[in-house]
């Protein structure tokens, strides 16, 4: 985790001692910047705003929120959404399983928890059934976050669930088995449409879309949302789509304001106000065992994530969401930390 010291010089001095402009020699002038009125600035004080707003909590939902971040197509940022969510949502004060669904085992990895092949994992959940408790691991760096991971033998899943019994609903049991308070569980799918994620869809009951801001953003998620249907109409009565989330959203581009109104407009109020800026920092966590949150915790993209969170919390609740307290993660002023990046 990231030292506070390297937050703390921008947010207390983000700009150099008074100038002094000479104005001859018996006038000088001092103009120091009030820091409201500087970018760096604005943006600490943005951010000691957002980040303290995770200590005030947010209401826990009547019963556990079951959300399956899926999306066929890949690099959409599903793992990063799931495992910052969950981050998020845990810092705000909630306990939160994360379920890795995924034979790559991101998630896995960015929460820094052991997924080598002898370990108890996911797959031992869906093919031999062992209890979930099992394999079920905290989270070192934050407090109230668990992870169920996925070892490489998840990769042979797909075959092995084809001939067992209630084959859908097998994570769908384990979960129901798991005798641990959560509010949350976010399940991590794999980029395809198979028994893993059907396994998800039938467990779960919402279902977070994940959409970057690039061309084709909406292609293929035709089949996607076909296939929630189809579960919803035959397994799972209490599964709906309840979040999209634009990811990768770069202010500076036409293309991206484009995909988000196309998006917008497409799918109306399941779209969250807060969008997820293109960060560098959200991409070097993972490498370091970490989330944003606890790797960078004042980037654009870890007070994006938390405004996120706020968000998703609130709606589940049925509290509005009040954009005008939400700092950042607008269209027009995602990189709004950018300055003390």
């Amino acid at each position: 985790m990231r030292s506070d010291a390297n937050i703390a010089g921008p947010m207390t001095d983000p700009v150099p001692g008074p100038r002094i402009e000479s104005m001859g020699e018996d006038v000088s002038r001092e103009t120091p910047p009030p820091m409201d009125d500087t970018p760096i600035g604005r943006a600490a004080q943005l951010a000691v705003q957002a980040l303290g707003r995770a200590d005030e909590g947010l209401p826990r939902p009547e019963q556990t929120r079951i959300i399956v971040v899926a999306n066929q197509k890949g690099g959409v940022g599903k793992t990063t959404t799931t495992v910052n969510l969950a981050a998020s949502l845990a810092l705000h004060g909630g306990r939160v399983l994360v379920v890795d669904l995924d034979p790559q085992g991101n998630a896995s990895t960015a929460l820094g928890i052991d997924h080598h092949a002898e370990v108890p994992s996911i797959y031992d959940v869906l093919i031999d059934s062992k209890p979930l408790s099992e394999v079920v691991q905290p989270v070192q760096d934050v407090e109230g976050l668990f992870c169920a991971p996925a070892t490489i033998d998840l990769a042979g899943a797909e075959i092995e669930l084809v001939s067992l019994v209630a084959r859908e609903s097998r994570l769908q049991r384990a979960i129901q088995a798991y005798e641990q308070p959560l509010d949350y569980i976010l399940i991590d799918c794999p980029p395809s449409l198979g028994l893993l994620t059907v396994n998800a869809l039938v467990a779960g009951q919402e279902v977070l879309i994940p959409i970057q801001c690039e061309y084709y953003a909406l292609e293929g998620l035709g089949q996607l949302l076909r296939n929630v249907d189809l579960v919803r109409g035959h397994l799972n009565p209490a599964l709906h789509v309840s979040t999209i989330l634009l990811t990768m959203y770069d202010g500076r581009t036409r293309l991206a304001s484009q995909v988000a109104d196309e998006v917008r407009s497409h799918f109306g109020e399941e779209v969250l106000r807060t969008s997820i800026p293109r960060s560098v920092r959200i991409s070097e966590a993972p490498s370091y065992g970490q989330t944003v949150l606890t790797y960078d915790p004042g980037s654009s993209g870890a007070l994006s994530y938390f405004e996120a969170a706020r968000e998703i919390a609130l709606r589940g609740v049925g509290v509005s969401y009040d954009p005008t307290h939400a700092h950042i993660g607008a269209q027009n002023s995602t990189n709004i930390v950018e300055g003390i990046q």
